[in-house]
């Protein structure tokens, strides 16, 4: 789309369009299977008129990637050094679970991209999120080595929050065939809550 001037109302319509209809393929398809025509059926849009917008499949994928990647990172960024370990490790817990029960195509479009090898994003992975990781793996280790915590490795606390919670929007199909009719969601944060708050807590 032309630089030059400010968008129409129609042309960011089509565009927010656009951007929610490659969230919904590329969640589903992953990006190799999925392909511009099946984009622009499900935006409403001729395929002509979509590639006035983005070029290309690999324009979609990476607008739709820019946009997961910084609310991908908000959850950990909110964890305040200055409040409570315990409860401020359980809030994350929080915020990563609700993402996956209200963002679980951004999670699955994530998971797809780390399991072929992250070829999109890998710089973005060493770079922002590894630099936000280690910034807040030294405030865990910090209250650790203060005895508000339990003894844990910092990092592969964090690691089994992304998976804990994550789970829950990348096998979604799987966790609501054995649970059958039951919300995977009305159980889980009670759940997590007990296991992190047992695990967390100073003997």
């Amino acid at each position: 789309m032309p630089k030059d001037r400010a968008p129409t109302r129609i042309q960011r319509k089509n565009r927010a369009a656009i951007l929610d209809a490659a969230l919904e393929v590329f969640s589903a398809q992953g990006f190799r299977g999925a392909t511009v025509d099946q984009i622009a059926s499900a935006a409403g849009l001729s395929k002509p008129n979509l590639l006035y917008y983005f070029p290309s499949k690999e324009a979609m994928h990476e607008a739709v990637l820019s946009q997961l990647l910084d609310t991908w990172l908000d959850p950990l960024r909110a964890l305040d050094p200055i409040g409570d370990p315990i409860e401020e490790i359980l809030g994350y817990v929080r915020r990563k679970l609700e993402m996956s029960r209200d963002f679980p195509r951004e999670s699955r479009l994530f998971a797809n991209e780390i399991v072929q090898g992250a070829p999109r994003i890998h710089e973005v992975l060493s770079t922002d999120l590894k630099a936000l990781v280690d910034e807040k793996t030294a405030v865990i280790q910090g209250w650790i080595d203060e005895g508000r915590l339990a003894e844990v490795h910092p990092y592969h606390l964090i690691f089994s929050i992304w998976s804990l919670t994550q789970h829950y929007a990348d096998f979604d199909v799987q966790v609501r065939a054995v649970l059958g009719k039951e919300d995977p969601f009305d159980a889980a944060p009670e759940f997590l809550e007990t296991l992190y708050r047992r695990m967390l807590r100073p003997a």
